[in-house]
């Protein structure tokens, strides 16, 4: 059959190329166009006998009709439009002034909008697809499985409100102590180690000064001072009623004893400041705990001259540890004493602590522009904190129910928030397209099915038990398939490319 097309193709060839130019008519072209359509015929090949067979003509010849036609081959060979425009041009070149009409213009003006419209689209259309593939993933189910992808569903949560503030532990000045001694002297023993748990009144060490013993032989002469007026004292006071000796007489013996009896006092006084026993004769002053609690830093050594003033030892009772959170001007409208606080040690954030808060400065630290909270920790969870420990606290401010998701679903890129959405249905699609084109070219490989994800831009909130509040920039189906395992790899891979390599 088609050996017989071929030939009344080219036998109806033959009858129009022994036909005058002048007689070949439109209907004739489209009659041999319906013949080689029949025939299979390349449509490049065709549009270009249709333009030979136009070449023979005289330009009068040549109607608006006909470029008409010739416009619809060259759309059906889908020949590029800028070509054809071209094309048109050079036919309208070869007419005289006379015969390019207002109609055959307006034509000429339609085709090049039709030529700028189709440009844009194209341009549009590739834009939307670079866009696309900068925020989307494609996993093939293999992949899906290593990577363990996981998803849910957006919850509703009841989380709380809080403001995040940084700050230490530390404990109220009356249980932290320097240990200093109020006489100079040389140190003798040291009884103690740094981390020892000492009780109120243990002795740390010893220091020796030989001035201790003048006191003491102060002490003990004006005692024995004291008894002897005291005797003289009772005598001038009997003769002195009796008016056997002048009154004046007993006033200055009563005068000796009050000033032996003071002189005594301070003597005693200076002893029991240096912990140091009134009886005997001694060089050595010990130094003691005044607090129970750790022995923190000892800055002296055996051996060594102890200077007044200068700390020796540091001892802690870590039984009453608070915190002290620097919060900044624009949160301090939302706290108040009694608020519960949760944190956890900066470089221990596995324990969760809790503690309560019961001051709030009134002025500002330094020039940090923030404000120092204290929080009370409970005893029980106190133990095992050390003062000075850096941690992260959050204050609870409110509780409310709001939308949210596991916290290990929001990721970052820049400065915006992401989660992944599974797309449904675009398995299928794909499906259906590799089958079209492997059944068109024949060559197309077999990779499974294809798992899409798209990402989303969120508004990130609270945090809290596991979970982060979630706004979503624009809105999303109900029930929607969000990644909650494995969207850090999703991000990795949007910002290689969107693209995997199978």
């Amino acid at each position: 059959m088609k050996n017989i097309s071929n030939y009344l193709t080219a036998k109806f060839a033959k009858e129009l190329s022994q036909r005058t130019p002048s007689l070949i008519s439109l209907r004739a072209l489209r009659f041999f166009l319906a013949v080689k359509l029949s025939c299979n015929e390349k449509k490049t090949d065709l549009t270009t006998k249709i333009a030979k067979e136009f070449s023979q003509r005289t330009p009068s010849l040549i109607s608006l009709r006909a470029l008409r036609f010739f416009l619809a081959v060259k759309l059906s060979c889908n020949e590029k439009i800028t070509y054809l425009t071209a094309e048109i041009a050079k036919e309208f070149s070869q007419r005289t002034p006379s015969l390019i009409a207002l109609r055959t213009s307006r034509f000429f003006l339609a085709c090049l909008a039709v030529t700028l419209i189709s440009c844009n689209e194209k341009k549009a259309a590739e834009t939307h697809e670079e866009e696309k593939s900068q925020t989307e993933v494609a996993l093939t189910e293999s992949q899906y499985k290593t990577i363990g992808i996981e998803t849910g569903v957006v919850e509703d949560r009841n989380l709380n409100k809080i403001i995040k503030a940084n700050g230490y532990t530390t404990v109220p000045p009356q249980n932290s102590a320097e240990v200093s001694t109020l006489i100079g002297g040389t140190v003798k023993d040291i009884f103690v180690l740094e981390g020892t748990f000492v009780n109120k009144g243990k002795v740390l060490a010893t220091i020796q000064n030989l001035e201790v013993i003048e006191m003491q032989e102060d002490y003990h002469s004006a005692t024995a001072n004291i008894e002897y007026l005291q005797l003289e004292y009772n005598r001038q006071k009997t003769l002195s009623d009796e008016n056997v000796n002048p009154r004046k007489v007993f006033q200055e013996v009563k005068a000796k004893l009050a000033a032996e009896r003071a002189r005594a006092q301070a003597a005693k006084n200076k002893l029991d400041a240096l912990h140091v026993s009134t009886k005997g004769s001694t060089s050595v002053v010990p130094i003691v705990a005044p607090i129970s609690g750790y022995v923190g830093k000892i800055s002296i050594a055996k051996g060594a001259f102890a200077n007044t003033g200068v700390s020796l030892f540091e001892v802690v009772d870590n039984s009453q540890m608070h915190l002290d959170l620097n919060v900044y001007e624009k949160d301090l409208g939302s706290i108040s004493v009694g608020q519960i606080i949760d944190f956890v040690l900066t470089n221990q954030s596995n324990k969760s602590i809790k503690g309560k808060i019961f001051g709030i400065n009134k002025s500002f630290s330094n020039e940090s522009k923030t404000v120092a909270v204290h929080a009370k920790i409970d005893p029980q969870d106190a133990k095992g904190l050390i003062s000075g420990m850096y941690v992260s606290a959050n204050i609870n401010i409110t509780n409310a129910t709001v939308p949210a998701l596991p916290k290990d679903a929001v990721v970052r890129n820049a400065d915006k928030y992401f989660v992944f959405m599974q797309e449904e249905g675009h398995a299928e699609e794909e499906q259906d397209h590799k089958a079209a084109d492997k059944e068109a070219a024949g060559k197309a490989e077999s990779h499974g099915n294809e798992i899409h994800f798209k990402a989303i831009e969120v508004i990130p909130g609270t945090t809290d038990l596991g979970f982060t509040e979630v706004k979503f920039v624009n809105q999303i189906p109900e029930n929607a398939k969000i990644v909650t395992k494995g969207a850090f790899y999703l991000l990795s891979a949007m910002k290689g490319g969107g693209e995997h390599e199978h």
